[in-house]
């Protein structure tokens, strides 16, 4: 149940902190929230009259999680099925998960594509914008754009003879800029791109290019021209290259990444979004025999060179933003990708900066993913210490969203 905060505002009473980009919880404190904002952070804050006092004298209190990698309206476990529902029912299923999510601290959401021949995603972020219904803060691209026959090319799901328009193709400069253009004439917030294969999508090989030098630059020139960043959804070292060459803002998976390329990440200030709890879940699923042969072949050959360029990620000086690719997994395991950072090398206050104040950098926000004065007031708390113990961030149970209460604590039997 949501409870609107108006005037004279509220207090919350922290029993400790992690303001989003430091090092260590910052020790007890108090947060007056008012009109959507945080209006005070001290020891101890002014109490207007009337204000409602929330005690969360037990939990540390951090900023809304930002997952920056989500596809709302994709089912992985159903796929070649559930891309044929309609656009209505793919964002009816999409507004559910979004809200069951953002019941677990995620506030803000970067949505990657739809694979829908319409703007699902589009919709669902204009009418929560509006608040016409409620749910997370979301942040755009609604297609994936890339050639004919690579990771884009959802279509090779199905017999040749469907034509089925739910991939974003296109194979020269002068068709990859018409749909970059496309892509903002109808409100997307980022591009995102692949250049080279996937694990799930037949026929392509993420250790393989799918772009070529001057395509891919000419996307990002496109994009850049008109105000957007680009995601790249990229597996081969060679791609990551490519990638940050062109200008890329964001490497999504970088699932083969070498030294060179994160020495170039680094350099560019070029941002990784690992999704390291995918790769659990992949191997759990190769484990158990539920995968598609082609996508079992590809992992199997691929498994430890993902692992260990994951560490290489962690152990590096790039900037590392919290994203999951919730959709080809549950939404329900995507608090699991901190377990699966720290497991890999981060130290937990890294992998909750990676879900907060690094996140908002990627957005390119200062008013999320942070405890400040004037920073939109989503906060979020759980019990104890997440950095003694990074498993309790499964365990958030008060979420306040643009200073709306979403969940409280159960009070005490």
């Amino acid at each position: 149940m949501t409870v609107t905060l108006g005037d004279p505002g509220s207090v919350i009473v922290c029993g400790d902190h992690f303001d989003g980009s430091a090092d260590a919880l910052g020790g007890p404190i108090e947060i007056l929230v008012k009109d959507a904002e945080i209006a005070q952070l001290a020891p101890a804050v002014s109490r207007p009259p009337g204000a409602r006092v929330i005690d969360l004298g037990g939990h540390t209190v951090t900023p809304g999680f930002i997952d920056c990698h989500v596809h709302l309206t994709m089912d992985a476990s159903q796929l070649s099925t559930q891309l044929l529902d309609s656009t209505a029912t793919k964002a009816l299923v999409g507004l559910r998960l979004a809200n069951d999510y953002l019941d677990q601290g995620f506030t803000t959401l970067r949505d990657l594509g739809s694979a829908d021949p319409e703007w699902p995603t589009i919709d669902l972020r204009n009418a929560i914008a509006a608040g016409t219904v409620e749910g997370p803060r979301l942040v755009v691209a609604a297609h994936l754009i890339g050639s004919t026959g690579s990771h884009a090319d959802v279509s090779s799901l199905y017999p040749p003879r469907w034509n089925l328009p739910i991939a974003v193709l296109a194979d020269s400069p002068d068709a990859i800029r018409s749909q970059v253009r496309r892509e903002h004439k109808y409100g997307s917030d980022w591009i995102k791109t692949t250049n080279t294969g996937g694990y799930f999508s037949p026929g392509d090989d993420p250790a393989r290019l799918t772009w070529f030098d001057h395509e891919m630059q000419a996307l990002c020139d496109t994009a850049a021209q008109l105000g957007l960043a680009v995601a790249v959804h990229t597996g081969a070292a060679a791609g990551c290259k490519q990638a940050i060459a062109c200008g890329a803002r964001s490497l999504e998976h970088a699932y083969l990444i070498d030294d060179e390329a994160i020495a170039m990440a680094e350099d560019a200030g070029t941002f990784i979004v690992p999704t390291m709890q995918m790769t659990q879940e992949d191997l759990l699923a190769l484990g158990q025999g539920q995968l598609t042969p082609y996508t079992a072949a590809k992992i199997e050959r691929d498994a430890q060179q993902i692992i260990e360029a994951q560490r290489r990620i962690a152990a590096s000086r790039t900037k590392i933003a919290f994203g999951t690719d919730c959709g080809m997994f549950p939404f329900s395991h995507g608090a699991l990708e901190f377990q699966a950072m720290v497991a890999a090398g981060l130290n937990p206050a890294r992998a909750l900066r990676a879900a907060t104040g690094t996140a908002a950098e990627l957005l390119g926000r200062n008013d999320i993913g942070t405890l400040k004065p004037g920073a939109v007031a989503d906060i979020i708390a759980m019990p104890g210490d997440p950095i003694d113990d990074i498993t309790l961030t499964t365990g958030v149970d008060f979420v306040m969203i643009g200073g709306q209460v979403r969940r409280q604590p159960a009070p005490p039997p």
